[in-house]
């Protein structure tokens, strides 16, 4: 890595990405400040001064149809980006042509960014699809989103931001892994802390887990996730339900959400259960649709929307992106929060 790596960020004039944000004023957001909301975090943000940020892997999906834009956190913040919140995706690229058609593509989408160029290639991730359009992923290593500095530009996002996600995939080189954590230390309290938890391979690791899961107050998994994670600590023989509350309050969480696939999903919350069911859709691929779920609900409850509506809405997102090729389409305004 260089030692001072020169960052790679859009539009820093207007608004200046790293500028100092102002708190949040209730009349402008229609809001009355002695009213208790529900959940507690998500009135505490101004949306049009606060960073919703995707924090690591940027790389490309090399599908059956051709190189695509992702990384769960960059598609995170995308799809947060389509309903109108401030995001910006943060990692680092290579100094090689990939990288600068990252930065094109991410210009195209209008997404903002933090990508430090390191001596490392920018990262792909060769994608097979099953006949049900199930993705497998064969994930190179050693590549840019592996080494993120922690840069001045980076540490302001962070002390401005109103949500971030992550994940345990970015984490499992050293570099990266100290990098988010940074972040997340100079991330104001107040802010949703999404640990997306998304398992890939063998590149994770109990303590990782357990690192995040301290560090979150919403953690997103899936059903296969849940008993990785069930094995992994030692509690196999629950049920889903009893494994998710048991996890939402060993860790003191706001919210967990658990996706099943074709059978549904959860939201769990102190006192609070919403259940969702599967839309049926012909399916296109899967690739981005749990980031467009999250990056939906996460918009949704920083815009004052229930947990229920905002899972409503999450579905139905999620679902429409099934139809669609690659992880990033444009969402139909009929869906946005």
């Amino acid at each position: 890595i260089t030692k001072n790596p020169k960052p790679t960020t859009r539009n820093l004039n207007t608004p200046p990405l790293c500028q100092r944000l102002l708190p949040l004023d209730p009349k402008k957001n229609n809001q009355n400040p002695t009213t208790p909301q529900k959940p507690t975090k998500e009135m505490n943000t101004n949306l049009n001064n606060k960073y919703c940020v995707g924090l690591g892997e940027v790389l490309f999906d090399v599908l059956p149809t051709g190189p695509q834009l992702g990384g769960a956190p960059a598609n995170f913040a995308y799809h947060a980006g389509q309903h109108g919140l401030l995001s910006v995706a943060v990692s680092a690229i290579g100094n090689d042509a990939l990288g600068d058609k990252a930065l094109h593509l991410l210009d195209e989408k209008k997404l903002k960014y933090v990508l430090p160029k390191v001596n490392y290639p920018t990262g792909t991730v060769q994608v097979e699809l099953d006949n049900d359009g199930i993705p497998t992923y064969d994930i190179k290593q050693n590549v840019a989103w592996d080494n993120i500095p922690f840069t001045a530009n980076i540490r302001e996002i962070a002390a401005s931001t109103g949500a971030v996600c992550w994940g345990s995939l970015a984490q499992r080189n050293e570099v990266s892994r100290n990098t988010i954590y940074e972040f997340l230390d100079h991330t104001p309290s107040d802010a949703l802390k999404i640990f997306d938890i998304n398992l890939r391979q063998n590149f994770y690791t109990k303590e990782i887990i357990c690192e995040s899961l301290k560090r979150c107050n919403i953690l997103k998994i899936n059903d296969e996730e849940l008993v990785a994670l069930g094995r992994l600590f030692g509690y196999p023989g629950l049920d889903i339900e009893n494994k998710c509350w048991l996890i939402l309050g060993k860790y003191n969480l706001d919210m967990l959400v658990l996706t099943c696939g074709v059978n549904g999903s959860y939201v769990f919350a102190p006192g609070c259960k919403s259940f969702q069911e599967t839309p049926k859709v012909e399916v296109a691929d899967t690739v981005g649709a749990g980031d467009s779920f999250t990056g939906t609900f996460c918009a949704s409850i920083l815009k004052g929307k229930s947990v229920e509506e905002a899972h409503k809405l999450a579905v139905e997102v999620s679902a429409y992106v099934c139809t669609q090729q690659g992880a990033m389409p444009e969402i139909p305004e009929k869906f946005l929060a």
